[in-house]
């Protein structure tokens, strides 16, 4: 109620007031409401700068978390790529060694053949002059035995 009063002498001291006091007065308010209006902008542009920043931090924390899920899931798979290359690298190597070691019961093949110069011609067979005669063979008394 108090503010009743206030008006009506704020509007009789406007009413009687000069004409150069009203402009001044109009250039103030005119300014103060320039003033205030800018401070409403600046005010709701800060507001909006403040949920923007805390949105981008927001999402940089779900953007840091999805590539750290990302990166484990990588990870994983990278490391059961390596369990499985191994388990290859095993078996390639018994399947080697199994090739390997039935080399001997193959049949020949044509490496393993002789060639013309490893066969052995007339010259190289005994004559019967090198064959052991019969005194040259031992017998069981010539052969030592293991206690003596």
């Amino acid at each position: 109620m108090a503010s009743k009063p206030i008006k009506k002498v704020i509007n009789k001291a406007v009413q009687l007031a000069p004409s150069s006091l009203k402009e001044k007065a109009k250039d103030k308010v005119k300014e103060h409401a320039v003033e205030k209006v800018e401070d409403h902008v600046q005010s709701k542009a800060d507001q909006v700068s403040d949920r923007m920043a805390d949105a981008k931090e927001e999402n940089a924390e779900q953007v840091h978390g999805q590539a750290e899920k990302a990166k484990e899931k990588v990870q994983n798979v990278l490391l059961s790529v390596r369990d499985k290359l191994e388990n290859v690298k095993d078996a390639g190597e018994e399947f080697q060694q199994k090739l390997s070691s039935n080399e001997d019961t193959k049949i020949k093949g044509v490496k393993n053949l002789k060639s013309v110069q490893e066969i052995k011609s007339s010259q190289n067979i005994k004559s019967s002059t090198q064959i052991k005669s019969s005194t040259e063979i031992k017998s069981s008394t010539d052969i030592k035995t293991l206690g003596s």
